[in-house]
């Protein structure tokens, strides 16, 4: 057993390294998983991708991403769950049991949550059996409200839930990351009934930092450069009986300016340090 054991990486923390270049990273440091991510993995190919992770020993903790679910047009909400139906096999080829989903943002023009919301409970209720029949679990991601209108109408866990729960939790959980909910007084407790109904499928990771860059998007701090507790988090999971991989994902122009192998390892030490009992 390592200090390591529970540690992923994921792709965009690091997304500056090949997947070959990750993968021999993981391996240099004792890294024991990867979540990865569908673009740079269909650019080297999905089977490639898999035979790599495979010959490394890398766990394929999560595939990001499937969701967009919530167009009004039929044409496009009919590519989106193909779309999706894809991403389910991506995972499923790569060994992973874990799609996360960013479900979609208003479509244009549009100012109904309540409606928007509902067309992911319509896509869920397609995509969830296909899933299931593939070993794959879908992960609804909640991201911070800021992402509403144009990324993702689910903004807290207690949203999460409440379409995951019209579900049985083995097609559909939640994704926990610290940067979307770490503000939301109520987070502990949808954490609670997340884990009493057997949902949280991915533990994830991030650090808040300010002032946010522009575009807001890329603003993911490394951990303990700002205002999360990340053992109070990892707390919160496990009491809730997630004992799974916990994935750092980060998105910051920052640290991908800099050398990925220095990142990787610096983000590793940083996990240690962070989530340490």
């Amino acid at each position: 057993m390592t200090s390591l054991e529970r540690f992923s990486v994921n792709q965009m923390t690091v997304k500056q390294l090949t997947l070959p270049e990750l993968a021999d990273a993981c391996l240099e440091l004792g890294v024991p998983g990867v979540g990865l991510w569908r673009e740079p993995v269909q650019a080297y190919g999905v089977e490639a991708t898999a035979k790599l992770v495979r010959e490394a020993g890398l766990t394929v903790t999560t595939l990001c991403r499937g969701g967009f679910f919530t167009a009004i047009d039929p044409d496009e909400r009919a590519a989106a769950l193909a779309d999706n139906r894809r991403a389910v096999e991506e995972a499923a080829t790569l060994g992973t049991d874990t799609l996360v989903l960013v479900s979609g943002g208003l479509p244009v023009g549009s100012r109904d949550l309540h409606g928007a919301r509902e067309r992911i409970a319509d896509a869920l209720a397609e995509l969830g059996p296909y899933a299931e029949r593939h070993g794959v679990r879908l992960a609804i991601e909640p991201l911070h409200p800021m992402f509403a209108s144009d990324r993702c109408v689910v903004s807290t866990l207690t949203q999460a839930l409440d379409l995951a729960e019209r579900f049985p939790a083995h097609q559909v959980g939640v994704t926990v990351d610290t940067y979307h909910i770490w503000w939301d007084d109520r987070a502990p407790e949808q954490i609670a009934r997340a884990g009493a109904g057997g949902r949280i499928h991915t533990f994830q990771l991030a650090d808040w930092t300010t002032p946010l860059p522009e575009g807001v998007l890329n603003g993911r701090g490394q951990l303990g450069d700002g205002a999360i507790d990340m053992r109070e988090w990892k707390g919160y999971v496990e009491a809730a009986g997630y004992t799974g991989p916990i994935e750092v994902e980060l998105f910051n122009d920052g640290l991908w300016a800099r050398d990925g192998r220095e990142v990787l390892a610096e983000t590793a030490s940083r996990f240690l340090a962070h989530t340490a009992d």
